[in-house]
């Protein structure tokens, strides 16, 4: 009797080289970590800089690229992050390495009752009211002479500490944000919730349909988004160790937030890690040139979303297949002989 041939249908996600870059990934943070040992300080301050860009693009590529909610203001829990890490450091004497954390825990906290307000606008609207309510936590912040008005203070709560010993922990701590960052975006878009997150990005009335609580995901995805940016912005200052209003509400933190995650590819994890890396070179070698710098940031731009329209690394997935963070299921069609 000839066998007829069954087709069976199976779910992957990961890909065969998934378990090598675990591996190789694990190898490197273990390697970056063992940098204050023998790095230069300018080293260790420049990572600080990079972490905190990438982990600011990171959160908001989750909302906007992920979420579909295209937000100009997240600079406004960035700043906040940043002034409650300086409150409880210099008034309340709290470790400001422990306030790290608690300033990104004020800023998701915060965007609670302000996503009540931003909520109520759609698309461009909300985009503006974003940049509106950044600037108001800006003016606020400009106005209390307690942490030095619009001309800034100096985070005083680390002055007990060495130098060394203060970058090598700020540098540690940069390492530990960007890893459980990372982790913490893959293993969500894994999930359910982030099924959930797409049906709600493509067409929030059918996942509405779908029993999805459409506005209880929103108000999660935009809240875990300030957390990120408001853990982002405490780190920065430990590491610059003076804060003013301008420069912790600037909306360049958005501005160039989107520039990488346009340039590395919108909805996936590693367009913020290819952006950040191009971002930072350009930055390195071509920020000497003020306006034609930033001019040559806004050409970038545009010519990557004419000629790459899914970005940089977009273009290489649509290419070659490959994928650090395998995130999208597949089906495979799989056969076996039944008698």
């Amino acid at each position: 009797m000839n066998p007829i041939i069954e087709k069976q249908f199976a779910v992957e996600r990961g890909h065969a080289y998934t378990r090598v870059l675990l591996v190789v990934a694990l190898v490197a943070v273990i390697a970056a970590a063992s940098l204050p040992l023998w790095a230069e300080s300018s080293w260790l301050h420049e990572f600080v800089e990079i972490a905190c860009h990438f982990i600011f693009a990171l959160m908001w590529n989750l909302l906007a690229g992920y979420g579909g909610m295209v937000s100009i203001g997240q600079q406004a829990f960035f700043g906040l992050g940043a002034y409650t890490m300086l409150v409880l450091g210099n008034f309340w004497g709290v470790n400001p390495f422990v306030a790290i954390a608690i300033g990104g825990l004020v800023a998701g906290l915060v965007a609670i009752p302000v996503s009540r307000i931003a909520f109520r606008l759609q698309g461009g609207y909300f985009a503006i009211g974003t940049w509106v309510i950044a600037e108001v936590f800006r003016l606020s912040f400009a106005n209390l002479s307690a942490v030095g008005g619009g001309a800034g203070t100096t985070l005083t709560a680390l002055r007990g500490i060495d130098k060394a010993s203060r970058e090598s922990w700020t540098y540690w701590i940069a390492l530990l944000c960007v890893v459980a960052s990372i982790t913490l975006v893959y293993l969500f878009l894994r999930s359910k919730r982030g099924l959930a997150l797409l049906a709600i990005r493509d067409n929030p009335v059918a996942a509405e349909s779908q029993g999805i609580a459409v506005g209880s995901m929103k108000l999660a995805v935009y809240a875990v988004a300030a957390f990120g940016a408001g853990l982002a912005g405490a780190l920065y200052f430990v590491g610059n160790l003076r804060i003013s209003p301008d420069a912790a509400f600037s909306v360049n933190w958005t501005a160039f937030a989107i520039f990488m995650v346009v340039i590395g590819g919108m909805g996936r994890i590693e367009g913020p890690l290819v952006g950040t890396l191009v971002f930072w070179l350009l930055s390195k070698f071509f920020s000497d040139f003020g306006s034609w710098y930033l001019m040559g940031l806004g050409l970038l731009a545009i010519l990557t979303t004419i000629y790459f329209k899914q970005g940089l690394w977009g273009y290489v997935q649509q290419r070659w297949g490959w994928s650090l963070f395998p995130t999208q299921r597949r089906v495979v069609l799989t056969t076996g002989p039944s008698a």
